[in-house]
């Protein structure tokens, strides 16, 4: 069944890049992974699957222990606790939710020196929703200058999860504020546009995403995290 979500969901994706006139190898698919157990991640990589996203740092750290053998780009994806950034420094290739210089610095100071730079991705809170993480538009030009000093991260682009709407266009509007947002800093090394999930999916790709995060649509639906 993953196997077969997966074929469809690219499908998608490919369909979408051909409708906003974008090469089909656009946008990467990120698997989000997060309260799925390891066997659900070994089947997606199995059918293809490389980059798996999770939002719970001790569960995802026992996951990649079980998938050792397998060459998996981990990326997390969640909200980051001061106590937990030097296992996230240490054992992910991407940091998506970064909305701190404070949090950067860490993850900076703490990424092992044997390891690339860090990919990072600010996370811009684009809807100014209170019950969610990230900086508003404002805060993201300097924010970008103090990250990018940090000599073990590479800062890579954004990351939003706008508040949910239904229509098409409604959709679309907080992507193309962000993206025109991002193209007006004049940075060329910004390449990355983190957002789109599996009820947006048409809508971000349309607007520039280059990164989508899709959980439901592939592993079904999400199981309650506790712990």
């Amino acid at each position: 069944m993953i196997s077969q979500n997966l074929n469809l969901i690219r499908q998608q994706i490919r369909d979408y890049c051909r409708l906003g006139k974008r090469s089909e190898d656009s946008v990467l698919l990120l698997a989000v992974s997060k309260t799925k157990p390891a066997q659900d991640i070994a089947e997606a990589y199995r059918a293809g699957q490389r980059h798996f996203g999770e939002s719970y740092c001790q569960e995802a750290l026992k996951k990649q222990v079980e998938l050792g053998a397998y060459d998996i780009t981990w990326h997390f994806i969640g909200p980051i606790q001061s106590n937990k950034t030097k296992l996230i420094a240490a054992h992910f290739d991407w940091v998506h939710s970064v909305d701190s210089f404070k949090i950067a610095k860490r993850l900076n100071d703490q990424r092992p020196s044997e390891l690339p730079s860090l990919n990072i991705c600010l996370q811009v809170n684009i809807s100014g929703e209170t019950s969610k993480s990230g900086i508003g538009l404002d805060e993201l030009p300097a924010l970008c200058e103090q990250v990018e000093a940090l000599p073990h991260l590479r800062l890579r682009g954004v990351m939003a999860i706008p508040a949910p709407e239904s229509d098409l266009e409604r959709q679309k509007q907080p992507y193309r504020t962000l993206c025109k947002a991002v193209r007006q800093l004049a940075r060329p090394d910004l390449d990355t546009f983190s957002f789109g999930m599996t009820g947006d999916l048409k809508a971000a790709v349309l607007e520039g995403a280059t990164i989508v995060r899709i959980g439901t649509a592939l592993f079904g639906a999400r199981e309650t995290h506790t712990g």
